[in-house]
């Protein structure tokens, strides 16, 4: 099988992070939520995408 090691590294950091919450989504969520509503100047909001009918 195909190691890609940018993968396994983000892979990773993404196991340790989680672990550091001991797995639990909740407070996972939380702290994204947390994250995001500290650097709002950093956010991208995207339009709306609205379905059309031709």
């Amino acid at each position: 099988m195909y190691k890609n090691e940018i993968l396994d590294e983000i892979h990773k950091y993404r196991d340790e992070y989680a672990k550091s919450f001991e797995y639990d989504l909740r407070a996972i969520f939380n702290d994204l939520k947390q994250k995001e509503l500290n650097h709002k100047d950093r956010l991208v909001k995207l339009p709306t995408k609205r379905w059309c009918k031709h």
